[in-house]
């Protein structure tokens, strides 16, 4: 598994680390009108997936709205931004911030994605920052795990994984 920090501290991960070269694991999570959104409601797309612990802190606030930005120059990308925020907050924040290009989406329920990708924070129920980009036929082509979970990804390499996967 990854090795990841929360402010400095080891964290435990749980379920299952997914590597370039494998098929996406599926997965349920809530959209923010509170309807079940799994893997395959954007077969055919490239998806570029964006884990956040929580949207209403900078690191994640930032991190959504460059891949917000992004979005916008991207065909047939489908970019989804994944934390444990509850629906309700997700879409205060993006009508708050206008955030429109981006899919916020929540694993709070069943921790569903997060146990599917490996992402899941055992320590504080939230999930670690990371990034994967999935094309269209469902393979992981792009994985990056932030190893200290207040830090940035690095936004051109996804986004240019994305574009390459088109």
């Amino acid at each position: 598994m990854a090795s990841i920090t929360f402010k400095g501290n080891p964290v435990t991960l749980l379920g299952n680390e997914v590597k370039v070269g494998d098929t996406a694991p599926d997965f349920k999570v809530l959209a923010n009108d509170l309807s079940v959104v799994n893997l395959a409601d954007s077969k055919g797309q490239v998806r570029l997936i964006s884990v956040v612990p929580s949207i209403d802190t900078g690191v994640c606030d930032a991190q959504t709205r460059r891949f917000n930005e992004e979005a916008a120059s991207l065909d047939n990308v489908k970019v989804l931004t994944v934390s444990v925020d509850l629906p309700f907050a997700q879409k205060r924040w993006c009508g708050a911030n206008g955030i429109d290009n981006v899919q916020t989406l929540s694993d709070h329920r069943d921790l569903s994605f997060g146990e599917a990708f490996g992402v899941t924070i055992k320590e504080l129920r939230l999930l670690a920052r990371a990034v994967f980009v999935v094309d269209s036929n469902d393979k992981v082509v792009y994985v990056e795990y932030v190893s200290e979970a207040t830090d940035h990804p690095n936004y051109e390499a996804a986004v240019e994984a994305a574009k390459a996967a088109n």
